[in-house]
């Protein structure tokens, strides 16, 4: 979680969001922040873009036994978008209760619907992802 925070914390021009994906070993695969106001792109959340470079640098969309950790509960596109990439494990630190999808509004990731359904841990780290936040917005 630390690694998603640096992640965050290097691009100050939008959201500070951060999402470090994980191999099956535990290595790094791919890490991203928010790039919606850099790239006009309203998809180009951490998450998203994460498992993008992760899919490119394996050369297959399925992230079966893979782990994103991100900085704050996703929203319902980019918890739509683990479950379709098969992502093993979620870990995240900061609540969202307006749009998260994990958990708090909504919780997409164990619709028993779906075909696929991660482990979730949340609160990683909380008081440092929601600092992140809270200052961006201060």
């Amino acid at each position: 979680m630390r690694r998603a925070i640096a992640v965050a914390s290097a691009s100050p021009e939008d959201v500070p969001v951060g999402a470090v994906l994980l191999g099956p070993d535990g290595a790094e695969l791919a890490a991203a922040g928010n790039e919606r106001e850099l790239l006009g792109d309203p998809t180009a959340h951490a998450e998203v873009l994460a498992l993008r470079k992760a899919a490119a640098k394996l050369g297959t969309w399925r992230l079966d036994g893979c782990t994103l950790v991100v900085t704050l509960e996703p929203c319902t596109m980019c918890a739509g978008a683990l479950v379709l990439a098969r992502i093993a494990t979620v870990v995240f630190g900061a609540w969202e209760p307006k749009t998260g999808a994990v958990g708090s509004l909504w919780d997409v990731v164990r619709d028993r619907r779906l075909n696929h359904r991660p482990e979730v841990y949340g609160g990683v780290l909380e008081p440092e992802c929601a600092a992140l936040m809270r200052d961006f917005f201060r």
